[in-house]
């Protein structure tokens, strides 16, 4: 029986010890508004170290209104019928990319965070993908791209840096290959990462603007 990274399984207890969630949506309280959830699914042997992980990402497509293009993890709204924001997050991954939840098993979930662009208090449930198996796009009007990113990548002090926008937004980003990961899941992301404590020193002066792609709605999408 394939058993759970003992990594992920340090990352669980963090997860429920009091407070710890809530390291990692820091500055996000949620505001009431409408529910929505994300699942940010790791994958991984038993004895894997945190830079031999994979986490689960997609790529927005290019042509919707808000977060054209972004990096995000999957996830959406939650409905009336979903019993739980966990079983959201997991119905959404299954209509986006095609992930089984029957492969899927839960490490915890955070506190809801508000993204204020949408309007959304969105609740991250995290897991681990006890059996992968192929995944693609399912959803070809949401979703433009799906990809495995390896946490050796996002830990590595050369893929990290400051994103800005104009208007004097900033946070924390993560350059993979031709990927830019910013906004809120470049804001998950390091907060997991200093919680499980795989964060490896880097240079927070080291600042870019957004890319361009990311910018033709600037005045109204902040990333956030």
């Amino acid at each position: 029986m394939t058993r759970i990274p003992t990594v992920l399984s340090d990352l669980a207890v963090r997860l429920a010890e009091p407070g710890g969630g809530a390291r990692v949506v820091r500055g996000r309280p949620a505001r009431r508004g409408r529910k929505a959830a994300v699942l940010i699914l790791f994958s991984g042997p038993e004895r894997a170290r945190p830079e031999d992980l994979d986490l689960v990402l997609i790529e927005k497509s290019a042509t919707l209104r808000k977060h054209a293009g972004q990096c995000a993890f999957p996830g959406g709204g939650v409905e009336e019928s979903d019993p739980s924001s966990e079983a959201a997050a997991l119905r959404e991954a299954r209509e986006e990319v095609g992930i089984d939840a029957a492969t899927v098993e839960l490490l915890g979930v955070l506190p809801p965070a508000h993204v204020a662009v949408t309007g959304y208090d969105v609740t991250p449930v995290i897991a681990w993908w006890r059996e992968p198996h192929p995944l693609e796009v399912v959803d070809t009007v949401e979703i433009g791209a799906v990809h495995t990113i390896s946490v050796g990548d996002l830990v590595d002090p050369a893929n990290r840096l400051t994103w800005r926008l104009p208007m004097g937004y900033q946070g924390p980003a993560f350059v993979v290959g031709e990927l830019f990961i910013w906004g809120f899941t470049g804001h998950l992301i390091d907060g997991l990462l200093d919680l499980a404590g795989w964060s490896r020193p880097w240079d927070p002066r080291r600042m870019e603007l957004v890319p361009e792609r990311f910018l033709h709605r600037a005045g109204l999408d902040t990333g956030q």
